[in-house]
């Protein structure tokens, strides 16, 4: 496992979900764009939105090259534009300036609602294939059967522990909720109106009357025993981090003993002789995955699908995976990582152990659980809920 890249801190604080952007409280009817019908001979260049990491160049580690090759294979020219946030990638991909955008599961849903995006024809992206079936067709990006995205990675937003603090080892998300008192002043938690979902995926489990049935899917009873709930916690809480190499330097110095994180930071965290272990609980988890999609108005629509199969290929693939620091969405990249063991360490083909992951989802006032006798709440409400909680 690799340590920290200097790229990583504006990882964590891109995939961090701020301010919700204009379309997050809407519905998602989605636009009318076309899918793509064929890909023909490249347009010379492709308009990227990234996060930091995705489309390396080689200009941050010389090792880390992806681009220069896709650019001698297709003729295609990369210009990528590095987002530190989603509802950036959102206000970005609404200029209609950008051919193609790695979004995570808070902006996907958003970006079809406003009709941004267009679906994908996945028939043009041979290595789609090979993508594990467990991130095709999912509700953060597909709508209506088809998929508005190629799947690039994914990974479980676990708990962590330091294992000569916090005792017996915990195999529960009580351990920073109903039990976090026992740790005051020493519990972390992932600084994000999302994280309300890591409560409600709790509750779900915890309080079976409330009818919790998707942690994405609150209605109005429900997110106020979320916010009830973090509102709790937040008397225990030491810090809410953002900052990948900060969360690694708190539980090494022992100012975080228990939290939310992720295992690239736990891998961290340990080879730098943390004495941490990380655990997806008895409950599940929360967690993420990135989609590229392709703009409802791109300019260069056949590099765009190019870049989608190119990124999405095998040895590409395993090479974001590993630098990144998350699962490959290619089955056959497992065979292509430097390190044998990376697909072992992420779960990459263990589909029981993802089924146990509920992946981050916009909320909208539509129901994700399938109710349509009561109106959810959406991503607006969760950030005032968030602003609230943390005040």
């Amino acid at each position: 496992m690799r340590n920290a890249n200097p790229w990583k801190a504006a990882v964590a604080a891109g995939v961090l979900l701020l301010a919700v952007a204009c379309g997050s409280s809407g519905g998602t009817d989605g636009g009318g764009a076309a899918e793509q019908k064929n890909v023909g001979k490249g347009e010379g260049r492709v308009d990227i939105i990234a996060w930091a990491g995705y489309a390396e160049d080689g200009s941050n580690d010389p090792k880390a090259d992806w681009v220069h090759p896709f650019e001698k294979q297709t003729g295609c020219k990369v210009n990528t534009k590095t987002a530190g946030t989603s509802d950036e990638m959102v206000s970005l991909m609404k200029t209609g300036q950008y051919d193609t955008v790695s979004a995570s599961g808070d902006a996907t849903l958003r970006l079809i609602a406003a009709g941004d995006v267009a679906p994908v024809n996945t028939r043009l992206v041979p290595n789609y294939r090979d993508i594990f079936s467990g991130l095709k067709m999912r509700p953060f990006n597909s709508k209506d059967g088809k998929m508005y995205g190629i799947p690039h990675g994914r990974g479980a937003n676990l708990l962590m522990y330091r294992t000569d603090k916090v005792s017996p080892a915990p195999d529960s998300w009580k351990a920073v909720f109903d039990g976090a008192a026992k740790y005051a002043g020493k519990v972390t938690a992932y600084d994000s109106p999302i994280y309300i979902a890591d409560a409600a995926l709790y509750l779900m489990k915890t309080r079976p009357a409330l009818g919790i049935k998707d942690p994405y899917a609150l209605d109005r009873t429900q997110l106020d025993a979320a916010v009830a709930l973090l509102k709790r916690q937040r008397q225990q809480i030491g810090e809410y981090w953002s900052d990948y190499q900060k969360e690694v330097t708190a539980f090494k110095g022992g100012d975080s003993v228990v939290g939310t994180t992720w295992q690239v930071i736990a891998n961290t965290a340990a080879a730098e002789e943390a004495p941490v272990k990380a655990v997806l609980p008895k409950e599940g988890a929360t967690g993420w995955s990135d989609t590229w999609m392709v703009s409802a108005k791109a300019a260069h629509p056949n590099c765009a699908y190019k870049w989608l199969n190119w990124i999405v290929s095998p040895k590409v693939n395993a090479q974001v995976a590993e630098y990144f620091g998350e699962a490959p969405a290619n089955a056959k990249a497992c065979k292509e990582t430097a390190d044998p063991r990376h697909c072992a360490v992420y779960h990459a083909d263990d589909e029981a152990y993802y089924r146990r992951v509920h992946f981050w989802t916009t909320p909208v006032p539509q129901c994700l659980d399938g109710r349509k006798n009561v109106k959810c709440t959406d991503y607006a409400e969760w950030t005032r809920a968030w602003t609230e909680i943390k005040g």
